[in-house]
């Protein structure tokens, strides 16, 4: 059977065709069936019609006929016998109606999500409908479902990126340009750079509890501890309590509420990996050196004018999570395995993080005879559901823990270096193993044999100060311009607004249109960034003034 061809019949009108024993066109009208259910298709705005299996294409010009223009039809076929058939059959048709009709054969999630970004862009789409035109699904139906999640996973993370951008994207931007300062002060990110060691990652989910009160996993007879350990800002304070020191702290928030993080812990010298969007306060709240990496959180021509100059730290992919961020630096900074713990994505009704993280602390302090620390309308607030964790246990979570958790499996389940503690939290989607398996691993420790890589030379301070005054610069010259100081000039105002893009990108009517603005005549979108302005100049001045002193320091 491995060898069977699919076998192709004459039909009323068209072809049939039959394949591993299952007719997958019908033998008298295949044409008028397929194309009656393409009548069916919802017809919503920016819809991606999923095809799975679409043989000869009967019924898809019936269906794009009827698909709103900013739709478009992604035909998918897991069989190869069947996509060779549909490659042939399908020429003609895919060439005429590129690029809003495509074909991909494959239903892996990773390649067909690329496939959609690469070919309509980043949030060209909201919704997903599978269309089924022909029995070709009923071969690899759990694949096809699976593929259909996974492009909704995709889509919602995206928007959801979009929704974040119009919420903090200002803030992002402020972040970005003081942090610039501290750039020739920093220390490359890869100067860490642990060679083959294992790496223990750390969040600071209420599983994190079970290990860190196992004191002898962290100690060894020698005194000096045979792995690495690099933790989210959060779990900071539970280590400290433990009397653990971390190797290496990353933080990503861009608001002030880490802050409480960090308190107490100012004489610590732990290393800290931030981004370059974090809050500036954040540099000063560690005694360690300090680390940039830049999570792009959206096509900017500043990240180009960075990268240009040589100023771009060690790019990390906008995951939106401390954790996953984590994740992210120890893969880069280790050759060694990766054991994961604290990274639940989930909560008991007592239980939101591990003791002495700043959330359990506050509800500590809170509590009264009369009140509880247990924060009940947090755990059964709408949206939350129960969840069964990696050890069979009931857990709590929310859409927004779901979606990171999601988002986990995707970024990292083709990683085979990463192995997870099982506990309480949601199953990550990559293997589990023991706390006594963790702990072999870990200890193991790392051969002599890795070198580090060569540590790239850090940024001058003449080179940050003249790009922070060339930025100033062109956007005093729009301001100018947008105000009549300077003449105008259309082609001008265009392009320096195309440069600024940082002023707008944000904005609800651009964060989810690929890098699109509405033109220069637009009156109200003129004030709309002429608003912007003012602040942003007034941050390249604190981030010049800071630059000078730390250089004169």
């Amino acid at each position: 059977m491995s060898d069977e061809a699919p076998r192709q019949a004459p039909a009323g009108r068209g072809f049939s065709v039959s394949y591993k024993g299952k007719t997958l066109l019908s033998a008298i009208d295949p044409i008028a069936q397929a194309e009656r259910l393409a009548q069916t298709a919802p017809v919503l705005e920016r819809t991606l019609y999923l095809c799975p299996s679409p043989l000869y294409g009967y019924g898809l010009e019936a269906l794009l006929a009827r698909a709103s223009p900013e739709s478009a039809v992604l035909c998918v076929e897991a069989d190869q016998r069947l996509l060779a058939l549909s490659m042939q059959a399908m020429a003609e048709l895919l060439e005429a109606n590129a690029p809003v009709l495509g074909l991909v054969g494959s239903a892996d999630p990773a390649l067909v999500c690329g496939y959609v970004r690469k070919t309509w862009g980043s949030r060209r789409f909201r919704r997903v409908e599978p269309i089924r035109l022909s029995g070709g699904w009923r071969l690899f139906p759990g694949l096809y479902d699976a593929l259909a999640d996974a492009l909704r996973r995709d889509f919602a993370s995206d928007w959801g990126n979009a929704m974040t951008l119009t919420k903090l994207g200002r803030r992002y931007i402020l972040n970005a340009v003081r942090n610039l300062a501290f750039l020739p002060k920093a220390m490359a990110l890869q100067a860490l750079h642990f060679g083959n060691a294992p790496i223990l990652v750390l969040g600071a989910g209420p599983s994190l509890d079970a290990l860190l009160d196992q004191a002898d996993f962290f100690s060894s007879p020698a005194g000096v501890r045979s792995f690495k350990i690099i933790c989210v800002d959060t779990a900071l304070p539970a280590l400290k309590e433990r009397n653990i020191k971390p190797d290496l702290a990353v933080a990503l928030e861009s608001q002030h509420w880490n802050v409480k993080d960090f308190l107490g812990l100012g004489d610590w010298e732990v290393p800290i990996a931030m981004d370059l969007s974090a809050l500036p306060a954040t540099r000063e709240t560690l005694g360690g050196k300090i680390a940039f990496f830049a999570t792009l959180w959206t096509e900017l021509r500043l990240f180009r004018r960075l990268s240009a100059a040589g100023l771009l730290p060690e790019v990390f992919p906008p995951l939106g999570s401390v954790g996953l961020t984590a994740v992210t630096a120890a893969l880069r900074l280790s050759s060694g395995p990766v054991i994961i713990s604290g990274l639940d994505f989930s909560y008991t009704l007592d239980s939101f993080h591990a003791r002495s993280a700043p959330s359990h602390s506050e509800g500590l302090r809170r509590q009264t005879r009369l009140r509880s620390r247990f924060n009940g309308e947090a755990a059964f607030q709408a949206g939350t559901v129960s969840g069964v964790s990696k050890s069979g246990g009931q857990v709590r979570t929310n859409p927004a823990l779901k979606l990171y958790r999601d988002l986990f499996e995707q970024t990292f389940a083709g990683e085979s270096r990463i192995l997870d503690i099982t506990g309480p939290g949601l199953s990550l989607g990559v293997p589990t193993v023991s706390l006594e398996e963790a702990r072999r691993i870990l200890q193991s420790g790392a051969s002599p044999k890795k070198s580090r890589p060569e540590e790239p030379q850090k940024p001058s301070a003449a080179a940050v100060e003249a790009f922070i005054r060339r930025e100033r610069d062109a956007l005093i010259a729009l301001r100018d311009m947008m105000t009549g100081i300077i003449p105008g000039d259309a082609a001008v105002l265009e392009t320096l607004l195309d440069e600024a893009d940082y002023l707008w990108s944000h904005f609800p009517d651009c964060a989810g249109a690929g890098g699109r603005r509405p033109s220069g005549r637009d009156i109200s979108f003129l004030k709309r960034v002429r608003a912007e302005i003012d602040p942003l100049i007034r941050s390249f001045d604190m981030a010049l003034a800071e630059l000078l002193s730390l250089n004169d320091g």
